[in-house]
């Protein structure tokens, strides 16, 4: 009777034991029991009857071969949950600023719909559900092929989308979201929400026009009907938390009108200047399409970029660099970039040493544009510039005058990019500071080197400013390089949730957008 019963526990344990092992393999994707057989020879058919999905025949087949050739969308029952969950993400697109339909809407439509019910149609229902998860992540996650971001000027690697890896996601346990953290960073999902924002603003009737006078300015304590307009303006997004309506240039007025001026690229004033009302006048359905916009190009960066360790990031609108050590800003300064003729280029490298009291090589441009007729009108410009040939070359010799300041911040690039400091402080005190030669100039770059060398035991801060100030060019080669990403972006969400937008000074932002709302209509 024992050894019944020992026997008895033995067998029920082993059966528990199993039954756990069974769920948890259907808890893990690639044990999912997709049940339904899917004859791969009905893929070719289907694209000649839907011809618009043509492109997305090599991709589809590679998700199928993953699932071992069975049915993803549909069980015995029908459209399966995350079949729905994909309908509805498809349906609310427009809150990913994508306003593209999927070709063919109405199939799909009658899908969820319940018409297609017959079993010859479910072999192209299922079909059809592939080619629409294809085309939400391909808007989603991929945004515009990489040889048109190429061709627009953005060298920042790209991210690599992996259909099928997003699809395991998509069918993981949870069904109710998808791991958008994987593929996305957050800047995007901080973007979408001001998007919502705007648009109901815009449900609204958005803002209304304020008077604009060119030759008017506004001073505190001033009374204009156009000041209560701003005032007006500024409440609508926030700026402001009461309208008294009054129409006097008071404290209150005056803090939001600082607050504006820092949150869209200005120089912060007490004035109310033209310049300042004629942003204020941008209508909302612009200010959403730069969202929009700028939401695209968060859907190229590879989301690796903001976890790694420690990096730099420049964006060339707002004139602004910033050092991030684990999650956090150790370091920000303005910065000076490239005119509209010699734009910075938007792209990335790893800093792997700086050069104190550097010499500066000039690029062979100003050697033919002012070198050269420099020295004919005057033997000794060289000597006056502090100049001498090197190599065939010239360059300018260290010290507190070389165009380079005292120190620069080297990423080797076949753009010839660098970071370097300047004797031209006044620079940083312009609103418009797109006006190098291509580089960029870091206003605190001592700072910069201090940051970068901070547990350095041998370039101590002292050995650094001796270095800076000797006249000498040393090199400091960096143990671990430092990921360095110039990015471009007209609307970012700062770190405390501030919406802020910048110049468009290189005109990047319309020319995105013709590709994003027109080309593809």
């Amino acid at each position: 009777m024992k050894k019944n019963s020992i026997l008895f526990i033995i067998i029920a344990i082993l059966i528990s034991l199993t039954n756990q092992s069974c769920k948890q393999k259907k808890s893990t994707l690639k044990n999912t029991d997709f049940s339904i057989p899917f004859d791969s020879t009905l893929v070719a058919p289907f694209f000649k009857s839907y011809p618009l999905l043509k492109n997305s025949e090599k991709d589809l087949s590679a998700i199928y071969r993953n699932y071992n050739f069975k049915y993803i969308w549909f069980d015995n029952k029908g459209i399966v949950e995350y079949g729905h969950l994909l309908y509805s993400k498809v349906n609310a697109l427009d809150e990913d600023g994508i306003s593209t339909p999927f070709p063919y809407k109405e199939n799909i439509d009658e899908i969820f719909a319940g018409n297609s019910k017959k079993k010859a149609k479910i072999s192209d229902s299922e079909i059809m559900l592939s080619c629409l998860y294809l085309f939400y992540t391909q808007k989603v996650y991929k945004g515009i092929d990489n040889k048109t971001t190429t061709d627009i000027g953005w060298l920042l690697p790209r991210k690599k989308v992996s259909y099928t890896g997003l699809l395991d996601s998509f069918l993981s346990e949870q069904k109710s979201q998808t791991n958008d953290s994987l593929a996305l960073v957050g800047q995007y999902f901080k973007l979408r929400d001001v998007l919502k924002q705007y648009r109901i603003i815009e449900a609204k009737g958005g803002w209304k026009t304020i008077d604009e006078d060119p030759e008017k300015t506004y001073k505190p304590n001033d009374t204009a009907k156009a000041i209560q307009q701003i005032r007006a303006r500024l409440f609508v997004t926030g700026d402001i938390k009461q309208n008294s309506n009054s129409n006097s240039f008071d404290t209150d007025l005056a803090a939001a009108v600082k607050n504006y001026q820092a949150q869209n690229g200005f120089k912060p004033s007490p004035l109310i200047l033209p310049e300042l009302i004629k942003s204020m006048n941008v209508p909302v359905s612009e200010r959403i399409k730069t969202i929009i916009v700028n939401m695209e190009r968060c859907r190229w960066l590879q989301p690796e970029i903001f976890n790694a360790k420690e990096f730099i990031f420049v964006n060339i609108p707002s004139y602004e660099m910033k050092f991030f050590r684990d999650g956090q800003i150790v370091f920000d300064s303005p910065v000076v970039v490239g005119d509209s003729s010699t734009e910075t280029v938007i792209f990335g490298g790893k800093m792997s040493y700086i050069a104190f009291s550097p010499y500066w090589n000039l690029p062979k441009s100003i050697i033919e544009k002012d070198v050269k007729p420099g020295i004919e009108k005057n033997k000794n410009y060289l000597n006056i510039h502090n100049m001498e040939w090197n190599n065939g070359q010239v360059r300018q010799k260290p010290g507190k005058n070389n165009s380079l300041g005292l120190v620069k911040f080297m990423f080797p690039n076949s753009n010839d990019i660098y970071f370097h400091d300047t004797p031209a402080k006044s620079a940083f005190n312009k609103q418009n500071r797109a006006i190098s030669h291509g580089c960029v100039r870091v206003k605190k770059a001592k700072e910069l080197a201090l940051t970068i060398l901070k547990d350095n035991e041998t370039w101590t801060p002292k050995k650094i400013d001796a270095a800076m100030h000797s006249g000498k060019e040393s090199i400091c080669t960096l143990k671990n390089k430092i990921p360095v990403h110039i990015g471009y972006f007209t609307a970012w969400v700062d770190e405390q949730g501030v919406m802020n937008f910048y110049k468009d000074v290189y005109e990047r932002d319309e020319r995105l957008a013709e590709l994003l709302f027109y080309k593809e209509q």
